[in-house]
């Protein structure tokens, strides 16, 4: 059955074969080369092994074109990998710098509130911290500092909370004063990844 063409096809098949001529004319056979070659009084017997560094040279730039891509893939990688580490670790940031303080209060065990305390009575205090802003679903990593009058740091807390689950929090870390403790004006805060968000002062009689 003969095929029937329309002009578009026609003129794609005339491009095609114009094409395919211009590559002809741009191509020599071996004998051709080997004439070429006698015309500029270059040995023809050559040209086999110039034809093998030919293909050699060429594998080799087709095999550092794939090694460049390979390269830039792997760049391409690293660098979105490394950007969103970035994102992840301001995102984080933001939410941890949004929190504070809502409330703090010094207590003894029985959780009611104390401006001062005697050290004969060995009493152990707890530093109550309500936050606020809290991010749910994130652990903090909280500390206190309890300073004395001299304004030395005689204890420090460092510790994890569970995963937080209302932007509400309540927490606490602890001290016990003893017999030999100074007297006089105490101070202890609360630090949130070494930002401090709260404190409290008491006197130690």
């Amino acid at each position: 059955m003969e095929q029937r063409l329309n002009q578009e096809q026609l003129n794609q098949i005339i491009a095609e074969v114009q094409a395919l001529q211009l590559k002809q004319e741009g191509e020599f056979n071996q004998e051709q080369i080997q004439q070429i070659l006698q015309e500029l009084n270059l040995p023809p017997e050559l040209l086999d092994e110039a034809l093998v560094q030919l293909k050699r040279r060429q594998a080799l730039e087709v095999q550092q074109r794939r090694n460049k891509m390979i390269a830039f893939g792997v760049v391409g990688t690293i660098i979105i990998t490394i950007g969103g580490l970035v994102f992840f670790n301001q995102k984080n940031a933001s939410l941890l710098a949004n929190v504070s303080a809502q409330q703090d209060k010094i207590t003894l065990a029985n959780e009611n509130q104390i401006n001062s305390v005697s050290r004969q009575s060995n009493p152990e205090l707890f530093y109550r911290v309500t936050l606020k802003d809290a991010p749910i679903g994130k652990k903090l990593s909280l500390g206190c500092n309890w300073i004395n009058p001299s304004g030395e740091i005689v204890k420090q807390n460092s510790y994890q909370t569970k995963d937080v689950t209302t932007t509400i929090w309540n927490t606490r870390c602890r001290y016990t004063i003893n017999s030999s403790a100074p007297v006089g004006n105490w101070q202890v805060e609360m630090l949130l990844g070494g930002r401090k968000i709260s404190e409290e002062s008491f006197v130690v009689k």
